[in-house]
């Protein structure tokens, strides 16, 4: 995402405050749409450690490669389209989440349909 960093601004008319929930919006949505997948096998939300131990050191990784791009000038989010809200180095909250939901909704994909293919060869 390329622009610069700040409050949302309207263009042509359009666009302003909604704008800016865009990204949150869109992880909630991933969220609630693979939510029900849960019901499926073991459960992600069931065993926090190994979705801890299979989500946060590739999220640490990417996170730390956002902050160096970001520091470098290589790597900057459009400000139409965030909240402004940061953690340190820069690095937008919807990011931060973006490296946690996706892989969630990932491990709930892929434990549904290995739970589903189970089933299927048992008959």
């Amino acid at each position: 995402m390329v622009g610069t960093h700040g409050p949302p601004r309207a263009r042509n008319g359009r666009g302003g405050v909604t704008d800016r929930w865009q990204y949150l919006i869109l992880l909630g949505l991933c969220l609630a749409i693979t939510a029900p997948l849960e019901l499926f096998g073991a459960g992600i939300y069931r065993q926090p450690r190994r979705l801890a131990r299979a989500v946060v050191p590739v999220a640490v990784v990417f996170l730390v490669w956002d902050a160096v791009a970001i520091a470098a000038g290589v790597w900057r989010y459009n400000g139409e389209y965030i909240t402004g809200i940061d953690i340190p180095f820069r690095v937008p909250i919807e990011e931060v989440l973006f490296f946690v939901v996706i892989p969630l909704c990932a491990l709930l994909t892929y434990n549904a349909v290995t739970a589903i293919l189970d089933r299927s060869r048992r008959r």
